[in-house]
């Protein structure tokens, strides 16, 4: 018998896959454009935005600063891919699993930060938005969420496509 079309899971990872992947376009782009920041579009408006986001990302105090340099200059280009390979659906499993990890290492870093009473910007979306229980909860539902969309493209996974072929019955000796 052939699984419905629609199912919650189903539903549930549509959901989740296009509202992350909307999350992490925009924070991918904020921090590229400096769309927070209310900069011209330019090239020297990029420079800045992402000089302003290494900031904040050195304010973490966890990195080189070759190390800063490197997660300011691929971070926001990395988020926009992955939220547009979410979008599109393909290898589903690769990109929940990446976006998971990916949530995972953001939101340590955020609640190391808040439990050293670190007074700095979150740089999520490349605003001056202060590090606060706020933010720490915000990142763990968006970790729930990717964990939930993980395990679930994993499942849905495991069984047919719904509207794929049935497979054809075997023949039978006396039918031939």
């Amino acid at each position: 018998m052939q699984s419905a079309p629609f199912t919650f899971r189903r539903g549930f990872l549509l959901l989740c896959r296009t509202g992350l992947a909307a999350v992490f376009i925009y924070a991918g782009a904020a921090k590229l454009f400096g769309i927070g920041l209310h900069l011209p579009f330019s090239l020297q408006s990029i420079k800045l935005a992402l000089f302003y986001f290494a900031l904040q990302v050195d304010s973490y105090q966890l990195l080189p600063a070759w190390g800063v340099q490197f997660v300011a200059h691929t971070l926001p280009i990395a988020e926009i891919l992955i939220g547009l390979l979410l979008l599109v659906g393909w290898g589903l499993r690769i990109w929940t699993t990446l976006v998971t990890l990916l949530i995972a290492g953001l939101f340590i870093t955020v609640v190391r930060a808040y439990a050293l009473g670190l007074q700095i910007n979150c740089g999520c979306f490349s605003k001056p938005e202060p590090l606060t229980l706020m933010t720490v909860l915000r990142d763990g539902a968006l970790l729930a969420i990717a964990v939930l969309m993980t395990v679930f493209a994993f499942q849905e996974a495991r069984k047919p496509h719904p509207w794929a072929a049935a497979p054809a019955a075997p023949a039978s000796p006396g039918n031939a």
